[in-house]
């Protein structure tokens, strides 16, 4: 028992560090271009750290690997949280981060699967992922595979209708193999959700399209991986994973910032919070 124990000690610090390396890389990428999408890139990096450090079958060096599981981005904006957890487990060098949304660069803002090495499938226009993942899950289907489809789902993004008929689609035809995760940090780019088009309870709409679903917070890597290993052992029914997030998770300055959709770094007060920031993350990625 002791043994267990120390083991599942181990893999939670191992997750955690990853966590702290995907956020330091996506902060330090964002402000080297000036701007971008701190709020949604943040408030994955659990999430990423789960899957990538325990839960996806993948490999590095053979980004094309038939058994592979699918990561779908649908919220693509959160793009520079992808490319910092596919740089971390040794999908392209790091130094490649350096280069996010230059001209020529091989990370666009957006996902797009013909520049990144462990881009499955290019996303931007929102809800239109949802779409993807759902063929991509009916193909792994057919070819009766094994492999699992990931689809990250902003819940701002849940304003497209687009988003709903995935669903039904996914609900109708049983494919739990698409495990949907709706990353629920409550903001958009115009404000919050219950202001700008009020979602109501997702968790429970969710079920009553025809979802097993489950809500944890989403900075609970434990929670998080708990709830993957239930959605795999559900069998006969579409399943999902509502997170619990906050927009900026992880930073409390970006956390608390009014419009942390998108962060300009345009001033000495942004540029000091961020390096406190670093410093602390960096602490977290040591221990």
């Amino acid at each position: 028992m002791e043994e267990k124990y120390t083991m599942e000690k181990a893999m939670l610090a191992k997750l955690e560090s990853l966590a702290a390396e995907i956020r330091i890389d996506s902060i330090e990428a964002i402000r080297k271009v000036g701007a971008g999408h701190i709020g949604g890139s943040l408030s994955i990096a659990d999430l990423l750290a789960v899957l990538y450090g325990k839960q996806m079958n993948y490999d590095p060096k053979n980004p094309e690997w038939e058994e592979r599981d699918r990561l779908v981005l649908s919220k693509g904006h959160a793009g520079p949280a992808w490319y910092s957890a596919l740089a971390a487990v040794g999908f392209f060098d790091k130094q490649w981060l350096d280069t996010l949304n230059e001209g020529g660069t091989r990370l666009p803002s957006h996902p797009d699967r013909t520049k990144t090495p462990g881009v499955d499938a290019t996303t931007g226009s929102l809800g239109q992922g949802t779409s993807v993942a759902a063929g991509i899950a009916t193909g792994l289907k057919m070819q009766k595979k094994d492999s699992y489809v990931y689809l990250i789902v902003g819940d701002g993004e849940l304003n497209e209708g687009q988003c709903w008929e995935a669903f039904q689609y996914l609900a109708h035809f049983k494919l739990n193999n698409c495990i949907v995760i709706i990353d629920e940090n409550k903001k958009q780019l115009d404000g919050t959700t219950v202001d700008i088009l009020n979602p109501f309870d997702i968790t429970e709409k969710m079920r009553a399209f025809g979802f097993h679903t489950t809500k944890v917070k989403g900075d609970d890597l434990a929670a998080i991986d708990e709830a993957i290993d239930q959605c795999k052992a559900v069998t006969d029914q579409a399943v999902c994973i509502v997170l619990d997030t906050i927009k900026g998770q992880g930073v409390k300055f970006f956390e608390e910032m009014a419009a942390n959709h998108s962060v300009k770094f345009d001033n000495e007060a942004v540029q000091t919070a961020t390096d406190q920031a670093l410093q602390e993350l960096k602490a977290k990625e040591r221990a």
